[in-house]
């Protein structure tokens, strides 16, 4: 029940991303209800959330949310996002240069254990968070992973997130997409974009994030688990249970699937972006698309917020009867 590197190939088929994106839809709204209401989550605690969620079920609105002024605590929530996007955003930026990395193809040990340890958020959280067992493999991977090949890398990245933008994006015709593979991520997931047990599909997803979060969405553990949610638990007919999980019976443990591709991220993130922007649209409100997927983010983080115990519960054990959720 433990995934391998790659997902079932149904999961790439139209019909199932067309049935999946059905399940969003479905549940979408009552989530929606939910992050205005709780003004995304900062008005009440975790506690609080995980019992209003349960009484409401997510599929309805309490009495409490139709006294709020909707459109202003949307615009709120708005403006709080990006502020969160912004503040260490310079970072990224100042990392993610193509100038700034070929000065650093003089000295690769320097880019990996100042640059990206130190000054590159992500990475020195990550690494940083004694807190987190889980993370200590990926401590010790980081300890041995090649500079040369870090630094390939991120310079491979930041040349995709380049080109894209010049060469494929076209904001006027953005959102007229409909399928997988018109948004041109096939290439992400391959090993030039990839430091294995480094520099994997969460990772790399929040650094070309915070270079243009206009075309890239952050394909974080939060945003995975909102899926599963948003999904209703369902797993579509594929073998191992739902793909967006990690299932480990032997380990008695789950975890959000951290090889779940870009690309079929991004065409969900995509389509709950349009979800918004039909809710923004209701109260008169403009969602700049320079910012598409903080939103999406913003949203996804609640999402996952709201189930935070059965989240912590699932990854720290998990037993017969629980498998399946």
């Amino acid at each position: 029940m433990y995934y391998p590197n790659n997902i079932e190939d149904n999961c790439y088929e139209q019909t199932h991303i067309e049935k999946v994106i059905e399940e969003i839809r479905a549940n979408f709204i009552g989530y929606f209800e939910l992050y205005l209401e709780t003004e995304a989550g900062n008005k009440i605690s975790g506690k609080k959330l995980n019992d209003i969620a349960k009484e409401l079920g997510c599929t309805k609105t309490s009495k409490s949310a139709k006294t709020i002024d909707r459109g202003k605590v949307f615009k709120s929530i708005i403006r709080e996002g990006i502020g969160d996007f912004e503040k260490d955003r310079p970072n990224y930026l100042e990392i993610l240069d193509l100038e700034s990395l070929e000065e650093h193809e003089d000295d690769p040990s320097n880019f990996k254990n100042s640059v990206l340890k130190n000054s590159c958020p992500i990475i020195r959280l990550t690494i940083q968070n004694k807190k987190a067992k889980e993370l200590d493999k990926y401590r010790a991977e980081f300890h041995r992973a090649d500079p040369n090949k870090l630094l390939f890398v991120v310079s491979n990245l930041t040349t995709f997130a380049n080109e894209y933008i010049e060469n494929f994006y076209n904001e006027e015709k953005y959102e007229d997409i409909q399928e997988l593979k018109e948004l041109g991520f096939t290439d992400l997931d391959g090993e030039d974009y990839t430091v294995y047990g480094v520099i994997g599909g969460g990772i790399k997803s929040h650094l070309l994030y915070k270079l243009n979060p206009s075309a890239f969405p952050n394909r974080g553990r939060e945003p995975i688990w909102a899926l599963w949610y948003l999904t209703n638990k369902k797993n579509f007919n594929c073998t191992q249970d739902s793909e967006f999980l990690m299932i480990n019976l032997d380990k008695n443990t789950t975890q959000q699937n951290y090889f779940y591709p870009n690309e079929l991220f991004a065409f969900y993130a995509f389509n709950i972006y349009k979800m918004l922007k039909e809710e923004a649209e209701k109260y008169g409100i403009y969602l700049d698309p320079a910012y598409r997927y903080v939103f999406v983010n913003s949203y996804l983080s609640f999402v996952a917020q709201v189930h935070s115990e059965e989240i912590d519960f699932l990854k720290s054990t998990l037993t017969e009867d629980s498998h399946g959720y």
